[in-house]
């Protein structure tokens, strides 16, 4: 087993530290009667402290004090920091782990979305963090060069749903800004047959944005799989378009 230098050794004790803090401090500050407020937006379950107001402290000038005091973590820490904080399935701490990270976007690369994959398997169990995770880090990255499509192959045969839906849920980035949509159909392929709702409805907003910039090769696409997939993969994919238009991939009737 590999010894731990003590710069490491140093850099994980920092990051537990941090951990322990922020949940000391929601612990402390957690408002009961609150924690339930956004519960109905989530289906499969909703675990807060009761600290998502937007004048909440944590969210301005305590999270940016635990930035600033524990920058020397650096991204490895901030990533590893996610591992800690995403088991508790409290809402705030994933927000947190993601909302650091935010700030150290730009030092990311290949490798780091590597270890990000990390925080579906700790626990990212929500459409929200995958979500704000995809818009804020993931997308970013793919617009601006900063990694690849195929850094993400992976991510589409996961066992965890939710990484699974931030592939499509990231790449509506590159749909709004008119990338390729042949070469993003067939990446998105793998994912077509897959029977989770919250993949499907990735899937259809991914397509509903690329059906804006080019409807031909969507629709193409759309046909093949009308009989098979799920549903909500069309009625995402297909609500901008007209009516008569949509009656086109309804699932055709058994004999």
């Amino acid at each position: 087993m590999p010894v731990m230098s003590a710069a490491a050794k140093k850099r994980t004790d920092r990051v537990e530290a941090l951990a322990a803090e922020i949940r000391s401090h929601c612990r402390r500050h957690a408002d009961p009667d609150k924690a339930g407020k956004w519960a109905r937006y989530f289906k499969e379950g909703y675990d807060a402290w009761g600290l998502l107001d937007k004048d909440d402290p944590i969210w301005n000038e305590q999270g940016d004090a635990w930035a600033e005091r524990y920058e020397s973590i650096g991204l490895r820490g901030f990533l590893k920091l996610g591992e800690l904080l995403f088991p508790s399935g409290k809402y705030e701490e994933g927000s947190l782990a993601i909302h650091f990270l935010k700030r150290r976007r730009e030092e990311m690369d290949g490798m780091s979305i590597q270890k990000l994959s990390r925080w579906f398997q700790a626990g990212i169990g929500n459409w929200a963090h995958t979500d704000v995770l995809c818009g804020s880090i993931i997308e970013p990255m793919l617009l601006d060069g900063q990694i690849e499509l195929e850094e993400l192959a992976t991510w589409r045969e996961s066992s965890f749903k939710y990484q699974r839906r931030a592939v499509p849920v990231a790449m509506a980035g590159l749909a709004k800004a008119g990338r390729d949509a042949v070469g993003m159909l067939e990446f998105i392929r793998p994912l077509m047959m897959d029977e989770e709702r919250v993949v499907g409805q990735g899937l259809g907003w991914f397509l509903r944005e690329c059906w804006k910039k080019e409807p031909k090769p969507v629709e193409a696409f759309l046909l093949e799989y009308k009989d098979d997939a799920q549903r909500v993969i069309f009625q995402y994919a297909t609500e901008k378009m007209p009516k008569e238009e949509r009656a086109r991939f309804r699932k055709s009737k058994k004999r």
